[in-house]
């Protein structure tokens, strides 16, 4: 009687193949994760750029000669001279009162997330300048 010998078969590692299951699911996550990242990226420049379109609008406005008007120029120009993508839509509010003036610039984020709809609002404020007499 023969006997048939069967080849020896080399044990399998208990992983095999898990990695195209990992990669679907780990791919598609990571670029979600870094998507989010640049999207509040982005969102931190607009603040930026918001925060110094009314930094220079106060300054315009806030000067012995100056008016709200002329703050509100001087904040939109600022915002057309930068250009930047990252924040759509900006808008330029400047207020004089007495003693203070103040601008608002709102805006909204350019949006790499679907569905993600930030918004950015910069404040600055100050004293009026007027010179002593003397």
């Amino acid at each position: 009687m023969k006997r048939t010998v069967m080849p020896k078969r080399k044990p399998r590692a208990p992983d095999q193949g898990s990695a195209t299951p990992e990669l679907v699911l780990a791919t598609p996550l990571l670029i979600l994760l870094l998507m989010a990242f640049f999207q509040f990226a982005l969102a931190a420049h607009a603040h930026h750029i918001a925060q110094a379109a009314a930094a220079q609008a106060v300054a315009a406005a806030r000067t012995q000669d100056g008016d709200a008007a002329t703050g509100r120029r001087a904040g939109e120009d600022l915002l057309a001279h930068v250009n930047s993508a990252s924040l759509r839509d900006p808008s330029v509010s400047v207020s004089r009162s007495a003693g203070v003036a103040r601008a608002d610039v709102y805006g909204h984020v350019v949006r790499l997330l679907p569905g993600l709809d930030l918004v950015v609002r910069a404040h600055s404020s100050g004293p009026i300048e007027q010179l002593a007499d003397g």
